[in-house]
């Protein structure tokens, strides 16, 4: 079943045969120009150039998969219409027809397999939509596509963390902090994380000087420091809290939102909060680092923290672990926050000044980091797109979600060239 969608490809990218094209009312036609296409209301092509018998006509062309559908949609009566030089169509079912816009049909001018190739990725079962014909696209057209994808997946971000940068009155270093503060949550309690950075402003934590305070804001804010406890760690925090609470007026959020379950303790909220105030006291100018388009090395070693000395024994307050080890973030940890936090943080703020050179500096962040490994990037591995650092996986993942699940294929550079190429291509 023909697709209005599919028709526009068609006609955009000349996926007809061109020869002997002639009106329904049998007058030769030749496309010199098919027009740029409208994504907005009116017509779908605007500056269009065709040629009828001996006449040139430039203006707009509307696209229907039946002649019908003209009076379908009311265009006989929508001004917006009235400079409409062709009416393209799939199939001529109505004769007569308001007006004297010429109609093409176009149905016996489409080879057979331009629309099985399309059938073929828009019907299948598999993952991936292109699984089976990935192989004949050429290294140019990944490679290209998968730099528009990353593009569009830090731009994906920008509406989201320019409204937090208005929230944050402007202020860079606060928005770095709720969103490194979200990142800390690591999906799973990343709502709560962001509540408490919210709750808790920036320059209240860096008027502390000792971790120990900074640990007690977190906590407290965090509500974790609200009952009754048998060591001493958690009351002497408990007590700081209290009165660091009432000297700055804070109210903790909900302790209930924290999620504990079907988690491995080492990602434990309370963990994380513990590795997130050391690395508040250990970088208190992070973001200085990343305006300043420091190396991923010198980053990582910023984001080398380690919890205090009680979480050597315990991942819950008063609960004593049996083995005892230092809880200290790991690589992939440290790698997962520039690539979904800091590299898009600077790529934000390089596009906020029209900073080439910070946008050049966020690709290399993820350009020095190895792919990241998880479904996504397995599934594209085992069809024999590897990917080969952090930028291309991340490309890919923003492929797979926002092309592949949806069917995009027509919106795709990768569909485009399956669609377009031939059988041994």
């Amino acid at each position: 079943m023909m697709q209005e969608d599919l028709l526009q490809f068609i006609w955009q990218y000349n996926l007809y045969r061109p020869g002997n094209l002639k009106t329904t009312d049998g007058k030769t036609l030749q496309v010199v120009q098919p027009g740029s296409l409208n994504r907005d209301s009116g017509p779908d092509f605007s500056m269009a150039r065709i040629r009828i018998d001996h006449m040139t006509l430039i203006g707009n062309i509307e696209l229907h998969v039946r002649s019908s559908d003209w009076l379908r949609h009311h265009h006989d009566h929508d001004p917006a219409y009235r400079k409409v030089i062709l009416h393209v169509v799939y199939q001529h079912d109505l004769h007569l027809l308001p007006g004297d816009v010429p109609i093409l049909e176009l149905k016996e001018h489409i080879p057979f397999e331009v629309l099985y190739r399309y059938t073929n990725l828009i019907q299948t079962t598999a993952v991936l939509p292109c699984a089976s014909r990935l192989q004949v696209v050429p290294h140019i057209v990944r490679s290209s596509w998968l730099s528009r994808m990353l593009v569009e997946r830090w731009e994906g971000r920008l509406n989201q963390w320019e409204q937090e940068l208005q929230a944050a009155s402007g202020d860079w270093q606060s928005l770095l902090y709720w969103r490194m503060a979200a990142s800390f949550g690591f999906k799973v309690n990343t709502n709560p994380f962001l509540l408490l950075a919210r709750s808790l402003p920036i320059r209240i934590i860096l008027q502390q000087n000792q971790l120990f305070q900074t640990e007690a804001l977190l906590f407290g804010q965090a509500g974790f420091l609200g009952g009754s406890f048998m060591d001493e760690y958690p009351i002497a925090l408990q007590k700081e809290y209290q009165y660091l609470r009432k000297k700055y007026g804070l109210e903790p959020i909900d302790l209930s939102l924290w999620k504990f379950l079907r988690m491995r303790p080492a990602n434990f909220p309370t963990i994380r909060l513990a590795q997130f105030a050391c690395l508040l006291r250990k970088s208190p100018t992070l973001f200085s680092s990343i305006s300043n388009h420091e190396p991923v090395q010198r980053i990582n070693r910023y984001l080398s923290v380690e919890a205090s000395a009680y979480w050597n024994h315990h991942y819950r307050f008063d609960e004593l672990q049996k083995r005892s080890f230092v809880k200290k973030m790991g690589p992939e940890t440290s790698n997962a926050i520039i690539i979904n936090t800091i590299a898009p943080i600077r790529f934000l703020y390089a596009h906020s000044h029209h900073d080439n050179p910070g946008y050049e500096a966020a690709l290399a962040l993820l350009e020095a980091l190895p792919s990241e490994v998880n479904r996504i990037t397995r599934m594209w591995d085992e069809n024999g797109w590897q990917a080969g650092n952090a930028s291309q996986s991340q490309a890919l993942i923003e492929l797979y979600n926002n092309y592949c699940c949806r069917k995009r294929c027509l919106d795709c550079a990768v569909g485009l060239h399956i669609i377009k190429s031939g059988p041994d291509k």
